[in-house]
């Protein structure tokens, strides 16, 4: 008989080495410490210089106006009225100046100087009404002294006069037709007849001298 074949060995196990877990990848970015990123982004901001805030120019302010319209001439002559004088009224906002108001009135503008004229006059009849209030105003008069007795007070009075007087000198001038002094004159005609003329004339007493005191 043939010999049996000598049975076949298990191949021998397989060691399995424990593999080593594989080290986290760094991020993107993770490289670079904490500090080494404060460091830069600190170099950066020195590098870039600071905007500063822009400030804009205040707006120039519009000139006068120097184009003649109605209702600007209504408003000088509505001042002139209340007794402004042209320089004060070129002073004014939103008005034209000096210069301006005087070319208008050398007759390029004959409605202007109507009006113009006009208000020089209502002007006069404020100051004389003005007038009439002041003089029949008898409040300050007279006072009381400490003792209690009624006393004439002269300088008040003066005073008054003096206001009034004012008002008279600056009426006849705004409006001399109708506020300055009138004087008649008669002069012959050429048959013998007599011819009155009338004429104003405005009188304005100089300061009294001392010689003639």
């Amino acid at each position: 008989m043939a010999p049996k074949p000598a049975p076949k060995k298990a191949p021998p196990a397989k060691t399995t080495l424990a593999k080593k877990p594989a080290a986290p990848k760094k991020a993107a970015g993770a490289a670079v410490s904490a500090p080494k990123k404060i460091a830069a982004s600190a170099s950066k901001a020195k590098a870039k210089p600071e905007k500063k805030a822009e400030t804009k120019a205040p707006p120039k302010p519009p000139g006068r106006p120097s184009i003649y319209t109605s209702e600007l001439a209504a408003q000088i002559c509505e001042h002139i009225a209340q007794g402004k004088s042209l320089r004060t009224i070129a002073e004014l906002e939103d008005m034209p100046a000096q210069s301006t108001i005087m070319a208008w009135l050398d007759g390029s503008r004959p409605e202007f100087s109507e009006q113009y004229a006009r208000a020089h006059e209502a002007y006069a009849d404020k100051l004389a009404e003005e007038t009439l209030l002041i003089a029949d105003d008898s409040s300050r008069d007279t006072y009381v002294d400490s003792e209690g007795n009624v006393k004439t007070d002269s300088e008040a009075i003066q005073r008054s006069r003096l206001r009034v007087d004012t008002r008279k000198w600056l009426a006849s001038k705004k409006a001399p037709k109708k506020y300055g002094d009138k004087i008649v004159q008669e002069h012959t005609g050429a048959d013998g007849g007599a011819i009155q003329v009338q004429s104003t004339v405005t009188f304005v007493r100089p300061p009294a001298r001392a010689s003639d005191e």
